[in-house]
């Protein structure tokens, strides 16, 4: 007997009032007399009115299932909550007592019809999407198929141009060796000495012109070469940026939220906390530090001019010289972090960590005239966690500070996620944090602070470290001297500290 054989012969249910010599299979099972029954022993069911309607029936199944488990009582409803089989404990007095209980014929039917629907409308929607399909393959093609024949027009141009008047160049240099060959051969053929006197010098001066020729250079100095060069440059350009559109459409095909790294115009920061040696540009994108003004300490929202739907995205370029976090805030709570939730990516002392918010409720008794009420009072508790490599044994350690990050906030799934862009493609995820509070008005916001530089000192661009004995000039222009003589002025130790890509 097959292994299928068997499974179907353990499967099929007998009547449990046969005789034991003689068993049929069950046509039905009794739940509440948890037995099940032939054809000829359900009759007395069928044909009794009072155990037709208080005995329900079933398809011939294993009694022992038919009662629950956590109060042995037998199973008579289906709570469509949870999808489960309960007792008339369960649905009364247990946890399932506020619950969608229906008899199992009512609950059969009318999961039957939901299905029946779904069914129905899972099949229209999987018609519109195989026709939908087809057409987005063929857009694809045809758009991932035009850019590769460009690409591959422009290096072929690129590449007959420069092999044309290369070929073009060297045989011209080839005709000097010809000619020095021709003009040795007919000296050596020539038997008259004084003729051959004669032809000596015209074959030296052909033969070392032959010697300095270079087969291996491509063209001749010369106004030709200039113009070929700048051709080849243009079309380089061109080259370069047809290969980068269609690097980034093979990424975005295979990664939809693998976003290209382009400038956004509709960011800006919006100071909320800023330092005295804090300054923006006039366009509000970047971030200036002079150390002569303070030390470096601002906090700053990233607002934009467009609305968001389900995801929002920045990136971020950041200073080697001063601590950061950047992530999400309550707007509210922007001048003072800790008073509100927040999620974030900190840099402090050349060492990532994750910041995250959790919300917890603190209740308390107070006494009234009523009598004793009890109060749940909100409460914010913030964690932090090292950030250091997972199941990496070469890399061990701390992972090491990004100067350019993505951030990406997805608000269907509740997650933030940080990546450290190293290319115009290339990104490496450094952590996603799932959050878990979502009913408070979050923004994106970066916060600098710190400096390696004392007030008191600069840094000069020989790498010099020099004291800030400050003077002024006739313009007011504060300056001092390093060590290596160079004036240097507050102007120049101006740097940019933070900027949105």
């Amino acid at each position: 007997m097959s292994d299928n054989q068997q499974k179907d012969t353990q499967q099929v249910i007998l009547c449990d009032m046969c005789t034991e010599e003689d068993r049929k299979p069950a046509r039905k099972t009794c739940m509440k007399c948890e037995i099940s029954m032939c054809v000829q022993h359900l009759q007395v069911h069928l044909t009794t009115p009072v155990l037709l309607q208080t005995h329900p029936l079933t398809e011939p199944m294993a009694c022992g299932t038919t009662k629950c488990p956590q109060h042995g009582k037998l199973l008579e409803y289906y709570c469509l909550d949870d999808m489960t089989c309960v007792c008339v404990s369960c649905a009364i007095e247990d946890q399932h007592r506020l619950h969608n209980m229906k008899t199992f014929s009512t609950a059969h039917k009318e999961l039957m019809e939901k299905l029946t629907a779904e069914q129905k409308a899972l099949r229209v929607k999987t018609d519109d999407e195989n026709v939908s399909l087809e057409k987005w393959e063929k857009s694809e093609r045809e758009k991932l198929g035009y850019s590769s024949l460009r690409l591959i027009e422009a290096v072929t141009k690129m590449r007959d141009i420069s092999l044309t008047s290369v070929c073009s160049s060297v045989t011209a240099r080839m005709v000097s060796i010809k000619t020095s060959k021709s003009s040795m051969q007919a000296a050596q053929n020539e038997k008259d000495t004084f003729r051959f006197l004669q032809m000596y010098s015209q074959v030296h001066r052909d033969v070392e012109k032959a010697k300095v020729v270079d087969l291996r250079k491509g063209l001749e100095h010369g106004s030709d070469r200039d113009k070929l060069v700048q051709e080849i440059r243009q079309h380089g350009e061109k080259v370069m940026q047809q290969a980068r559109d269609l690097w980034g459409s093979l990424l975005t095909l295979v990664d939809p939220d693998q976003e290209l790294l382009c400038t956004r115009p509709d960011l800006m920061f919006k100071p909320q906390i800023f330092g005295n040696g804090m300054s923006l540009s006039n366009d509000n994108r970047r971030v200036f530090f002079s150390s002569w003004m303070g030390q470096c300490n601002a906090t700053l929202l990233i607002s934009s001019t467009l609305s968001v739907s389900n995801f929002q995205r920045w990136q971020v370029c950041l200073s080697k010289d001063c601590d950061w976090t950047i992530g999400l805030c309550d707007k509210k709570s922007a001048e003072k972090l800790q008073n509100g939730p927040m999620y974030g990516l900190c840099c402090k002392n050349n060492q990532l960590s994750s910041l995250w918010t959790d919300e917890c409720f603190d209740a308390s008794t107070e006494s009234s005239g009523f009598g004793q009420q009890t109060t749940a009072e909100r409460k914010l508790s913030f964690s932090s966690a090292l950030i250091t490599h997972q199941e990496d044994e070469e890399n061990e350690g701390p992972v090491s500070r990004p100067e350019m990050v993505e951030v990406f906030w997805n608000f269907a799934a509740s997650s933030l996620s940080f990546f450290r862009r190293s290319g115009l493609h290339q990104r490496e995820e450094i952590i996603t944090i799932k959050m878990s509070i979502n009913n408070w008005d979050l923004a994106p916001f970066v916060q600098l602070e710190g400096s390696d530089v004392s007030q008191s000192q600069g840094k000069c661009r020989c790498g010099g470290v020099f004291k800030k004995n400050v003077r002024k000039n006739s313009l007011g222009i504060a300056y001092c001297n390093c060590c290596c003589r160079e004036m240097i002025s507050s102007r120049r130790i101006t740097e940019v500290v933070c900027e949105l890509m």
